[in-house]
This record gives C-alpha cells, structure tokens and sequence, in this order.
C-alpha cells in the first residue's frame, strides 16, 4: 500500500494505523496519529483502515532534561 508518512512516500504491507505503529518499532504510548487531517485515537488505532494514498502524520513525543 502507498503511503504518505511524515511527507515520505512509503510502500508498507499494513492495513490499520497500529500496523503503521509496529512497522516503524514505535511505542504506542508515546505517539500521536493524524490521517488525512483527522487526529485518531489511540483507542481506534486497530480500527483505523488504510487506503492507497493516505496522508498519515506521526508524532513521538521524547523526555529530555
């Protein structure tokens, strides 16, 4: 499936945000979603379907001190 991650084309076997997730080796808890302009909840991750062409933005928030 193409993708558009972060402004990067993308050509990933997945088919929900939490694929996209595990592909990248996030931790789910400390990542924010935006597809196609709409921010998805953690709580829908693995009910968020994909398509060809969808703009998805990630976000990893990091500590630092």
């Amino acid at each position: 499936m193409k993708l558009l991650i972060n402004g990067e084309a993308h050509d990933l076997n997945v088919t929900t945000i939490e694929d996209v997730i595990a592909h990248f080796n996030l931790q789910s808890g400390l990542v924010a979603t935006e597809v196609d302009g709409t921010i998805i909840d953690r709580s829908k991750w693995s009910e968020t379907n994909l398509n060809d062409g969808m703009k998805i933005e990630l976000v990893q928030f990091v500590g630092g001190g």
